[in-house]
């Protein structure tokens, strides 16, 4: 398992852009393919972008498609998550996840991955 930790999380208004960044230690990253996930108060964990071990893959979520893009740098450890366009609902604790395996899956089923940064706030707010 690897240790993640996100950051770059805060308050902003509508239609505004946040980037997230999820460091990574362990010497194995680029075995992997990581996720991200957000959870707001009182409704489940949600799966939004997935990339592949090297980059070359990745998927949305369609409540995020063309609004948030995933992407890695194996050489800094790091994953990130640019987000454009943001709205109230999008207001939640943000996760990024190590996946089991190189490839992301179909779904977002969290028992595809097997660690988990402590998350980071976004706050969307008119």
């Amino acid at each position: 398992q690897l240790h993640l930790v996100e950051s770059g999380g805060g308050l902003v208004q509508p239609g505004e852009s946040l980037k997230l960044s999820c460091t990574i230690s362990g010497w194995i990253l680029d075995h992997y393919a990581f996720g991200w996930f957000r959870q707001a108060p009182g409704k489940e964990r949600e799966g939004l972008a997935c990339i592949s071990n090297s980059g070359e893959h990745t998927s949305y979520a369609d409540s995020v498609k063309g609004r948030f893009t995933i992407s890695r740098d194996n050489d800094k450890s790091s994953v990130y998550l640019q987000m454009h366009s943001l709205k109230p609902e999008d207001t939640a604790v943000y996760y990024c996840a190590q996946a089991r395996a190189p490839y992301c899956g179909s779904d977002y089923d969290p028992n595809r991955y097997v660690s988990w940064g402590q998350g980071t706030q976004v706050t969307v707010f008119s």
